[in-house]
């Protein structure tokens, strides 16, 4: 059995963290569902800026929205969007049959809203609106605002998927925003079922620590933190609280590692993926640490739910002068940065294609 079925056998599931048009042109992505199990998706700001400056894939539809007036985030979003309708519609037979659990895509909200509540609200409700698709999320950042917005999302019946999560403080504040959300449908006789998963990133944190603590804890710090997040979220679902929620109809909000792609070239490309195997969340990985997976990967089993020896190794790092806290808030902020930094060269690559298409087309 390949390892990547291996996964969906032991309670995780498998997404792709890539989106192109080509992909969907050519087959790939199709392909990636049925020979290696891929059950979803996600984007962002970083991979659209990525799939539309490199490739020509994107030229014929910016020009076509040009001509009927659309321009920067309104004409990418729409551009975006009919790449995951399409992929949302090739998942739509595995979200049927998971009952909504498995089978979604994601789609971002504007990074310049990071610190901006109402904004984030009223552009999530935007999307899903637009998007047309139940199994869409919309990207929601866990900053002090997006955990705000992310509250009324839910109690909105917007689908979320909160990204740029970093430590288990991080996890724990969207968790509680996902649960008061659905509290409150619920306390207003609304169905309580809205989807939502909650993304902490991995391999950024063993980044920002590398050469700087002993070659002993190298690539360690952020599988550490995944499996103290991992026991607090199955602490989280057995507590009295969620049982009530549950009874009533309430699924729970899946924990999901992103970033799990290996940037140390000595370590196993798959390290990541193998150690955070756990029932009941889901790993999105790029194509290449997936293609690494099905062709050379070990699944040996899920981690402990008690986090094993995390702790640990936490204490390790502590030690060695990092403190897990600052960092997971510079890695928050940093995080965000960046994907203001992508979106503006994408909203930069989008008005250069639309300027090249002339003026007489794009008028």
């Amino acid at each position: 059995m390949k390892p990547t079925r291996l996964l969906h056998e032991l309670g995780q599931s498998l997404w792709l963290d890539n989106i192109t048009r080509d992909m969907l042109d050519d087959g790939s992505l199709s392909r990636r569902i049925d020979e290696l199990s891929v059950t979803g998706l996600t984007s962002n700001p970083t991979i659209f800026d990525e799939a539309i400056g490199k490739t020509a894939a994107y030229d014929a539809g910016i020009a076509e929205k040009a001509r009927t007036g659309l321009a920067g985030e309104a004409l990418f979003t729409e551009l975006a969007l009919e790449d995951l309708r399409r992929a949302a519609d090739l998942f739509r037979p595995i979200h049927e049959a998971s009952r909504g659990e498995d089978g979604w895509v994601s789609m971002e909200v504007s990074p310049l809203l990071a610190d901006d509540a109402a904004g984030t609200l009223e552009a999530a409700k935007a999307i899903h609106a637009q998007a047309g698709r139940s199994n869409l999320f919309v990207k929601i950042p866990g900053t002090a605002a997006g955990i705000v917005a992310i509250e009324e999302a839910i109690f909105a019946g917007v689908p979320v998927n909160v990204t740029l999560l970093f430590s288990r403080e991080h996890y724990l504040a969207a968790a509680e925003a996902y649960l008061r959300g659905i509290e409150r449908r619920l306390a207003a006789g609304l169905d309580p079922r809205v989807g939502s998963v909650a993304s902490v990133f991995v391999s950024r944190w063993d980044r920002a620590v590398a050469g700087a603590v002993p070659p002993a804890l190298a690539n360690r710090l952020g599988i550490a933190i995944g499996r103290r997040t991992y026991r607090a979220s199955r602490d989280l679902y057995a507590s009295p609280r969620w049982a009530a929620l549950a009874a009533a109809g309430a699924r729970p909000q899946r924990l999901l590692w992103a970033s799990t792609g290996m940037k140390d070239s000595g370590a196993r490309a798959t390290l990541y993926v193998e150690a955070l195997a756990a029932p009941d969340t889901i790993d999105t990985m790029p194509e290449k640490t997936l293609l690494a997976l099905a062709e050379d990967g070990e699944i040996k089993g899920a981690m402990p739910a008690d986090g094993g020896d995390c702790e640990a190794v936490l204490a390790e790092f502590g030690r060695a002068g990092i403190d897990i806290h600052a960092l997971a808030a510079r890695l928050q902020k940093e995080g965000a940065e960046s994907f203001v930094g992508s979106w503006r060269q994408l909203m930069q690559r989008i008005a250069d294609k639309t300027a090249a298409t002339g003026p007489q087309q794009a008028a």
